[in-house]
């Protein structure tokens, strides 16, 4: 009998969550690890917000919250949800055989070399080299190579500047005025108008800047810090898209998926 094929994916944010749901409908088992208090923006679309709400649905696929339990992941993942378990040091791999590991944490620095935690390792974006501290990074940053999957070489430096989203950019980043805890007073999917004000972080307003819909948001009552990002207004003005996994993400997620797939042992346990 084949044993099954299983991925960690360290991450559950919006980007990292693109590569679980392809790798999900592929068929492969995935088990994502994240913070106590993952503070990713599109919550709607992150597997990580499983650690808030228990259970979270991504475009028809679940998550759901778990401890670090072999028998409670096996259970999960033998009713076809992904399992989401707090787990920053990844004590799961002691415990669990894991084929693949997929860092998709967005820390955007040089990191530890993590080739000897799996038989394929495979870095998303800044800070991965492959043969340095992985086997293999897909390229994250929009453009010709987005998606691509390189095996000799790293990804494109981190510009720290936003992608634009219908001629908006930097301004369609909302970012903490003050550190501070952040109470929100709209929501994922609210249409907003320019200068409204979204919530505050202590005392400080946070306003819309242009008219559009809200299509990130963290959680209230999270303490963050000056200058950190904690939404997204959408000038398209179409709430669908908090919902929907982001083109980039799903682009991320298929070079994932080549990776994993253009290894002849890992295809064949899948066939």
């Amino acid at each position: 009998m084949k044993r099954q094929l299983w991925v960690i994916v360290r991450g559950g944010g919006d980007l990292a969550s693109g590569a679980i749901l392809r790798l999900a409908r592929a068929g492969i088992n995935v088990i994502v690890t994240e913070l106590a208090q993952p503070l990713m923006v599109r919550r709607k679309v992150s597997f990580a917000e499983a650690i808030y709400q228990g259970e979270v649905e991504v475009e028809g696929i679940h998550g759901v919250k778990a401890d670090i339990d072999p028998d409670k992941i096996m259970r999960i993942a033998n009713n076809e949800k992904i399992p989401v378990i707090i787990d920053p040091d990844l004590q799961i791999h002691k415990i669990l055989p894991v084929d693949i590991l997929v860092d998709g944490r967005m820390l955007k620095q040089v990191l530890e070399d993590q080739r000897p935690l799996a038989p394929l390792v495979i870095g998303l974006g800044p800070g991965f080299k492959a043969g340095t501290n992985c086997h293999a990074v897909v390229e994250t940053k929009r453009g010709h190579f987005l998606g691509r999957v390189i095996w000799n070489g790293e990804a494109e430096k981190d510009s720290g500047i936003p992608e634009g989203v219908d001629g908006k950019s930097n301004e369609r980043v909302i970012r903490a005025p003050c550190t501070g805890i952040f109470a929100a007073n709209v929501e994922i999917g609210d249409f907003v108008e320019e200068g409204q004000c979204l919530g505050n972080v202590s005392d400080m307003p946070v306003n819309a800047p242009f008219r559009g819909v809200v299509r990130g948001l963290i959680w209230s009552g999270l303490q963050v810090y000056s200058g950190q990002k904690i939404g997204d207004v959408d000038p398209r003005g179409d709430p669908r898209y908090c919902w929907l996994v982001s083109d980039k993400s799903l682009a991320v997620g298929g070079g994932v998926l080549e990776a994993i797939l253009s290894l002849p042992e890992f295809r064949a346990r899948l066939g």
